[in-house]
Order: C-alpha cells, then sequence, then structure tokens
C-alpha cells in the first residue's frame, strides 16, 4: 500500500485528528465558476462511505447519490463558489488558492490538519500537504471532489436553462466540439471566462 493511501490512518494514529480534505471543480472549464469544497468526516472508514472514490471515477448518477451519503457523513462542510468574474480578475491558480483557504476557514469545526489534491494551499495558517492523487487515495479528499463537482454540475444544468444553445449540461463548460461550435456560432456568454485563450480569442 503507498504512502498516500495510508496518510489518512497515519495522522489518526499520530493523534491528529479532526482531518479535512479539500478538492476544486471546474479549474479546466472555459465557462462557469469553479466550486471548492472543504469536508471533515466523522469516520473516514464508515461503511456507507464505501463507495466514495475520486469523482472523476463515477457516474453521474452515483455521484449524485453519494452527494447526499457524504453530506450526512460530514462533521463540517464548507463549499466556495468562485464566479467567471473573478477568475478574471485573479487568474484561476489564486482565486482556486483564495478559494480552497476561504473553504478551510468556512468550516464550523477547526481542522487540525488539512490534506488537498495536487495543491498545498499557501497562506493558509494551518498544516497541509497535497497529495499526489488525493482525490483518488485519500477519503476525505475523494469526499470533497464529490461535493465539488456535484455542486458545479448542478449550477451548469441551470446555466443550460438560461443558455440552451451551448449545451452546457452535458459538457458542463469544458471545451467540446459542441461547446466550441456554440461559441462559434453563438458567440460568447457572460458567464464564459474572458481570460482564457479560446475565449479571448472569439472576442
Amino acid at each position: 500500500m503507498s504512502d498516500e493511501k495510508v496518510i489518512e490512518d497515519r495522522l489518526y494514529a499520530a493523534g491528529i485528528s479532526p482531518l479535512a480534505g479539500v478538492d476544486e471543480a471546474g479549474r479546466g472549464a472555459c465557462a462557469g465558476p469553479l466550486v471548492v469544497a472543504a469536508i471533515i468526516l466523522r469516520d473516514s472508514h464508515a461503511q456507507e462511505l464505501a463507495q466514495v472514490r475520486d469523482s472523476k471515477e463515477l457516474s453521474e448518477k452515483s455521484r449524485e447519490s453519494l452527494f447526499d451519503v457524504v453530506t450526512e457523513a460530514a462533521l463540517s462542510l464548507s463549499v466556495v463558489i468562485i464566479s467567471n468574474e473573478e477568475i478574471d480578475a485573479r487568474g484561476v491558480h489564486a482565486a482556486n488558492l483564495d478559494g480552497m483557504r476561504r473553504a478551510v476557514q468556512g468550516l464550523e469545526v477547526t481542522p487540525a490538519y488539512v490534506l488537498t489534491d495536487g495543491y498545498a494551499i499557501e497562506g493558509l495558517a494551518l498544516p497541509n500537504l497535497a497529495v499526489w492523487k488525493g482525490d483518488q487515495v485519500v477519503t476525505c479528499i475523494s469526499a470533497a471532489s464529490i461535493i465539488a463537482k456535484v455542486t458545479r454540475d448542478r449550477i451548469m444544468r441551470e446555466c443550460d436553462l438560461t443558455y440552451p444553445e451551448y449545451g452546457f449540461s452535458s459538457h458542463k463548460g469544458y471545451i467540446t466540439k459542441i461547446h466550441t461550435e456554440a461559441l462559434d456560432k453563438y458567440g460568447v456568454t457572460p458567464i464564459h471566462r474572458k481570460s482564457f485563450s479560446n475565449i479571448a480569442a472569439l472576442l
């Protein structure tokens, strides 16, 4: 078993708890918000969390059902939604890091340690560790990825009602052939990220 797979257990065994997992959804999309979730689970080994894994490995139906399971299993949960305007103003990486800080600070319970997927949280006044492929191997990060992904998907389905020509309910704002063709035909919407090169080229 890899070090990453046992990192939660090692921290708990060392008396370090509670642990918070943090992950985001929508970083690479060129439309819609970035959503960051932070979560502290009551028990990462709880039987009901056995199916929890990286949201990208789950079907949309599975993510939706696990969203409620994870929410119920949370000791504390915080979600931050970062608009496309804020992403354009600050850059996606800076907006993401700030969103992670805000999500952790929004937890009602202060974690003893914070685990993130891929990026350490600069400027966070709590010990934190970026775990390689953390959303695949750390339960609390996987749980955060499900909350972030489902929250964002729901927002993008709402956007599909406002802008039905673009197919947001299918591609969720990521660039696809259908999305590119819609941009070419109908132009840029207010929810597109104008700082992204493919969108900027159309302006």
